[in-house]
């Protein structure tokens, strides 16, 4: 049986397609994922995302555990309410997950997992856990993230006092708690805005408090979109188990200094440092007309070369883009076979869209 979030009622009233996602059913789109699409890039929208698992981690080791855990480096969240983005790797390098921590106060973080990987990441947090004194606890809240040019203008209308101080101050890559509610301006569309975390119980209310400002529901086909334009992966498709970041485009994530750190993972991604990954993610834009998508087979000068792990067409360019795995050292002129026939690619450096706007 599939999962629901506490939203689920919601959705049906406003006539959200369901579909299965990673064992929950949640809304692909409300009518028009396009219109979804557009709103977030010019106004304000906002998205269910209570599959996602929120993992607290304290006890007296906790940061020395993540340090040890993560392949990004915990010790440069100097101050609490700070996040960062990191990997989550098994001794050979490979990504266990993606995920964000936050650090809350002292020893206390909470790490956010994608729902795909959720129960597995916990049993693997809870084993590595076993060596330190740290408390692994998954929390049961809702999650819905606001996005847009006017998210955070509506979010904070919502909020009094010292919350809404606190909140209009937090810098991106930042969050802030108030007891059960916590605020974080984060997100996963390029667009500014707030993840607002918080009871179950809480969900449906704020959910219809935004719509009543105005907000527009958006589902996961808006959400796919969006993230693709922004240059930002999805695991499952640009990243899994089998490629570590260095062939995943996310060598940045890696912090290797200070040199003394050990990480569960290092050793294997040193030694591809040293010897190169075999392969590579690049981004591509299809300036003909046609349709990427994940699986396609990528050439240079008319050999195989890799594949397409993410392919869609973008609204706010009005042309397909996607990224590619490919050999290390192909270079050359790019094609896609789509369904026998071959068309040019042009590789590009992410993202595509940037604050609303072409990048390409």
């Amino acid at each position: 049986m599939l999962q629901r979030t506490p939203l689920f009622d919601a959705h049906l009233r406003a006539g959200a397609r369901m579909v299965d996602f990673a064992g929950w059913e949640m809304p692909l789109h409300y009518g028009s994922q396009l219109e979804e699409h557009r709103r977030v890039r010019e106004d304000c929208g906002m998205f269910d995302v209570s599959h996602m698992r929120a993992v607290d981690v304290s006890g007296e080791d906790g940061t020395r555990f993540l340090r040890y855990l993560l392949a990004n480096d915990v010790a440069r969240l100097d101050a609490p309410g700070r996040a960062l983005y990191s990997c989550m790797l098994d001794e050979s390098g490979g990504i266990l997950d993606d995920l964000l921590v936050y650090r809350l106060q002292g020893e206390r973080y909470r790490l956010i997992v994608n729902a795909a990987t959720a129960e597995a990441d916990i049993a693997w947090l809870q084993r590595q856990a076993a060596a330190y004194d740290a408390a692994v606890t998954p929390r049961d809240y809702a999650l819905i993230a606001v996005q847009g040019p006017r998210a955070r203008e509506v979010v904070l209308s919502m909020l009094e006092g010292d919350a809404r101080g606190s909140a209009e101050r937090l810098a991106r890559f930042a969050a802030v708690e108030f007891g059960e509610f916590f605020v974080a301006r984060t997100g996963y569309t390029g667009e500014d805005g707030f993840e607002l975390m918080l009871p179950q119980a809480g969900a449906e209310p704020l959910w219809t408090r935004l719509r009543e400002a105005g907000v527009a529901p958006c589902g996961l086909g808006a959400r796919d979109t969006l993230r693709l334009e922004a240059g930002l992966n999805l695991y499952g498709q640009d990243m899994n188990r089998d490629t570590t970041p260095l062939e995943a485009n996310l060598g940045w994530t890696v912090a290797w200094e200070p040199a003394e750190r050990d990480f569960v993972g290092r050793a294997a991604l040193e030694r591809q440092r040293e010897g190169g990954a075999p392969r590579r993610l690049i981004g591509v834009v299809l300036d003909a007309k046609g349709v990427l998508r994940p699986h396609q087979t990528v050439l240079v000068d008319g050999r195989p070369c890799g594949e397409l792990t993410s392919g869609s067409f973008a609204p706010t360019l009005g042309q397909a883009i996607g990224f590619a795995r490919v050999e290390s050292g192909a270079e050359g002129e790019f094609e896609v076979d789509i369904r026998g026939r071959r068309l040019p690619l042009r590789v590009v450096k992410p993202p595509f869209v940037r604050q609303g706007r072409p990048n390409i």
